[in-house]
């Protein structure tokens, strides 16, 4: 981490940053860690090497039964992009590579994309026999839209960057091997910004859309009421086992 920003790189460059279960549980674990550490102010995913991310690791799911694959692969590839997506601070993804099936739908979990020139995005799952599993008919959904998502899932279209660019699947294009360089400018404005204002509207957004609705209410008036005189009186009363008195 450094001034307020903390980098996630996918380091699998040997294999195209394709994911593995390991990898699913390494990205939760790392995510509950930012979550906590209050001087996180924003977040920037990107991969190693000359590719985003591959995807999910054919090897690591094909010899799966289908009860293993429903059941590990899919759920747990799940939670660690709800866990990266519903992060109270900003994740920007720096699209350095070809983006494809789960790399796609890892990049859909951040808040904005930056993508370098020369890359290509899709979803080719059904061409191997298999849906886009980790939120790719979901979340993808929500934030390209569905028809961009039956282009790619159903049809096969890949895009360019600038394709993608044109289409709203990225926000930015930089040149090639600029594109970290360009988000950490980014993120260094978003850092200025009130961090507390900047969570609670990311929060409100993902509401609105749908990502963690019942999450979100909640803990906003959690917040409120942990806020209020009601929860000293509460917890006093408590310990002293005595009625609560509260007040207007």
């Amino acid at each position: 981490m450094q001034g307020g920003i903390a980098s996630l790189t996918i380091a699998r460059p040997e294999k195209l940053n394709a994911l593995t279960g390991e990898m699913m549980q390494a990205l939760m674990a790392m995510c509950a860690r930012i979550e906590r550490e209050a001087q996180i102010r924003v977040v920037i995913l990107t991969g190693e090497g000359k590719a985003f991310s591959a995807g999910g690791d054919i090897d690591a799911w094909s010899s799966d039964s289908p009860v293993e694959f429903g059941r590990h692969w899919v759920r747990d590839g799940h939670a660690a992009f709800d866990a990266l997506a519903r992060l109270r601070q900003p994740v920007i993804a720096v699209i350095n590579g070809h983006a494809f099936g789960g790399g796609l739908e890892l990049a859909a979990c951040a808040d904005y994309r930056i993508a370098e020139s020369h890359v290509k995005i899709g979803q080719p799952e059904t061409g191997l026999g298999i849906i886009p599993g980790w939120s790719g008919t979901q979340r993808a959904v929500r934030r390209f839209g569905a028809q961009l998502v039956r282009r790619m899932a159903l049809f096969g279209e890949r895009f360019s960057a600038e394709e993608a660019l044109s289409l709203g699947i990225v926000d930015r294009l930089a040149d090639r091997g600029k594109g970290l360089e360009e988000a950490r400018k980014l993120a260094a404005s978003i850092s200025a910004l009130s961090p507390k204002a900047t969570e609670l509207t990311k929060m409100l957004i993902n509401a609105a859309e749908g990502e963690e609705t019942e999450r979100v209410l909640e803990s906003l008036a959690g917040r409120i009421a942990a806020e209020s005189s009601d929860l000293s009186e509460g917890l006093e009363a408590f310990h002293q086992k005595r009625p609560p008195k509260f007040e207007d």
